[in-house]
């Protein structure tokens, strides 16, 4: 039997960014992270109803010398004990340059994350807050959810949903697992 899953960007969506000009950053210190209220609670009962929870990040910092490793798998780490329910963080350490596979807007962390749980593409859902984000999960034939934070960048014009918060987004995933059941 196929899994479906939520693939989380980090950043943003699980995490506060760090705003600079208007611009999205990741937190450059473990100290400095801080998780959006009620996830924990939200992405429990999701995945109770059978949900993989997959968190797809880009973290080029690391490529540009200007994040250890260490930093982002610290993050990584605190996420985890806040969230215990996610099931595998998926990170690209790779910058735009590098041409690789994993990289968002493309979608292999996304694929990489379905082969591992065994999940159903299309029944399943990306939810993020950048351009990049909702691309991937388009290009894996996810549904897709655009939380959007007002960032001074090009926002996705291509999505299932268009919400102004994570746990909004969740609840939509929530509502649509009731309808499916029934």
């Amino acid at each position: 039997m196929t899994t479906r899953a939520i693939f989380l960007d980090r950043d943003g969506v699980l995490n506060h960014p760090v705003i600079r000009g208007g611009k999205s950053y990741p937190p450059a210190r473990v100290e400095e992270l801080k998780i959006y209220d009620g996830l924990r609670d939200q992405l429990q009962r999701l995945k109770n109803r059978g949900f993989a929870l997959i968190v797809v990040t880009n973290q080029p910092d690391v490529a540009r010398g200007t994040t250890p490793k260490s930093t982002v798998e610290g993050i990584n780490a605190a996420i985890a004990r806040e969230i215990p329910a996610i099931d595998r963080f998926v990170v690209c350490y790779h910058d735009n340059a590098d041409g690789c596979d994993c990289r968002k807007p493309k979608p292999g962390m996304l694929l990489a994350g379905a082969v591992e749980f065994d999940v159903d593409l299309p029944r399943s859902y990306m939810i993020g807050d950048r351009k990049g984000d909702v691309d991937a999960g388009r290009a894996a034939g996810s549904r897709t959810i655009f939380v959007d934070r007002g960032y001074s960048e090009a926002a996705p014009t291509n999505y299932d949903y268009k919400v102004s918060s994570t746990s909004e987004a969740l609840q939509i995933i929530e509502s649509e697992s009731d309808h499916e059941k029934s």
